[in-house]
């Protein structure tokens, strides 16, 4: 089996791309005061609203807000064509699983129709879903060879329904994913340190502002046959969520490469630029069997399957998590 979305590893980052610089304050004001929030955001707030209200009051659980996929950039209004941040969801779905089997609530900020926990078993699998079915007495029943499985992860997603632990919202573009972010960041002030960031969603670097951007589909006629588009920087908001949107959340975010001799320096490079409490580095071709944790004092622990639990298929997410909630839990307590 062989995946055509997987780049090729030597070209996957371009080094003579500069760091963007932190976003400022007035950068945020200029951002959220020239575009207009999603028409639906009022209704999400007070979904999340709800939810954080019924867990500080009532389960008592701490919240974890995990984004997950990539965004798009749309290039016209009527949009047809965008420019794509692609991202499975893969990390963030499985995390959040883990997470709700860790005692969290979860708000799973995510592209719409990329993986979501518990359906992601079967929705994005190389095997058809109805292959996991077959006819009896014109009935459907599940293989025996897959219903055990499908019991245990039906038992969980019901459960996690049923104790309103895990609330979905979606996003497809850029713009959608920042107002949402912040808007969720500030209701989730409401439970201070309990509320934890765990940012694993591939966010778009650039943009195409609103007034640069067509109102229909652009003809492939015109511009003499070739397409300019001229992009600008999305402003890099996590210093402003770690300063201004939830200032007592514990915030994690994620460091990707291809080179593991600049890694570690990159990952600690994002603390200090940003000054949050946890980077998690992972590279490119060894993401699902290990990563490492940096936290804002520069130490460093590396977590690594086995080669009987590569054998096994133990998703990483398992091992990562119960450390993240350690963590967390050092953040509550730390006063």
């Amino acid at each position: 089996m062989y995946h055509t979305s997987n780049p090729e590893p030597d070209t996957a980052i371009d080094r003579t791309v500069p760091e963007f610089p932190v976003a400022q304050l007035s950068d945020e004001d200029k951002y959220f005061n020239s575009y207009k929030p999603p028409s639906y955001l009022p209704r999400i707030e007070d979904e999340v609203r709800s939810f954080i209200e019924f867990h500080a009051t009532t389960s008592g659980k701490p919240i974890a807000l995990v984004t997950s996929g990539g965004t798009t950039v749309p290039l016209e209004n009527n949009t047809v064509r965008f420019i794509d941040n692609f991202s499975a969801g893969t990390r963030g779905a499985t995390s959040a699983e883990n997470f709700l089997e860790n005692g969290y609530a979860v708000i799973f900020l995510h592209r719409e129709f990329s993986l979501l926990p518990y359906s992601r078993h079967y929705s994005h699998t190389t095997n058809c879903f109805l292959d996991y079915m077959t006819e009896a007495n014109d009935k459907i029943e599940i293989k025996p060879n897959y219903a055990e499985k499908m019991l245990k992860v039906l038992r969980k997603y019901k459960d996690a329904k049923e104790s309103r632990s895990l609330l979905l919202i979606p996003f497809t573009t850029v713009n959608q994913y920042l107002f949402t972010l912040k808007s969720v960041s500030e209701l989730l002030h409401r439970v201070e340190s309990k509320a934890l960031f765990y940012l694993a969603a591939a966010v778009s670097d650039f943009f195409l502002p609103q007034s640069r951007t067509p109102q229909h589909k652009i003809q492939s006629q015109d511009g003499g046959g070739k397409l300019v588009v001229d992009l600008e920087q999305v402003p890099k908001f996590l210093s402003r969520l770690v300063e201004n949107w939830a200032p007592s959340a514990m915030i994690i975010s994620f460091k990707l490469e291809t080179d593991d001799s600049i890694l570690i320096k990159k990952a600690k490079t994002a603390l200090q630029r940003y000054q949050h409490q946890l980077v998690i580095g992972n590279l490119l071709q060894t993401r699902k069997k290990e990563v490492v944790f940096v936290n804002s004092k520069g130490e460093e622990k590396w977590i690594r399957l086995t080669p009987e639990q590569v054998e096994e298929n133990l998703e990483i997410e398992s091992l990562i998590i119960p450390e993240v909630v350690q963590v967390h839990n050092q953040w509550i307590n730390r006063k």
